[in-house]
């Protein structure tokens, strides 16, 4: 299998990555929402498989004291395979002179975030507007 990761958001397909989102469950992220959230990130990973969108992380930063890591979703039929890390490589690699990164996971993700080298917060705080979020991330 021929993996391509670039940071090229330009001409990404917005389907493909709706498609990707959909299949872990994550049903909120139509095309608009997606080009939204892409467009606000200075960190982007996309990754193809033949021409095509599998997976993708992105992050947020000020490049010199703080960062942010967000979605990094493997298509389902994709995972297992290296590939959720070989994003979290390429984003943490573009973040490598940034002090801080930060990341929230995603329930039951915890391990694979550990294995990358993050660490629990003693001081981490959030606000979530869902109340579904509230009640499974906050304490």
């Amino acid at each position: 299998m021929d993996i391509l990761i670039c940071n090229d958001f330009t001409h990404a397909n917005l389907d493909e990555m709706r498609e990707v989102y959909a299949s872990v469950g994550w049903k909120k992220h139509n095309p608009e929402v997606i080009q939204q959230v892409f467009g606000a990130s200075n960190v982007i990973a996309l990754v193809y498989v033949n021409g095509r969108i599998i997976g993708f992380g992105r992050a947020m930063s000020d490049g010199i004291f703080n960062a942010a890591i967000y979605d990094i979703v493997v298509h389902k039929d994709y995972q297992g395979q290296g590939i959720a890390k070989k994003v979290m490589e390429y984003i943490l690699n573009q973040l490598k002179d940034v002090s801080c990164v930060h990341l929230i996971s995603t329930t039951g993700n915890e391990e694979f975030y550990d294995k990358s080298g993050f660490k629990r917060l003693k001081t981490g705080m959030a606000r979530y507007l869902n109340s579904d979020l509230r009640d499974e991330y906050l304490e």
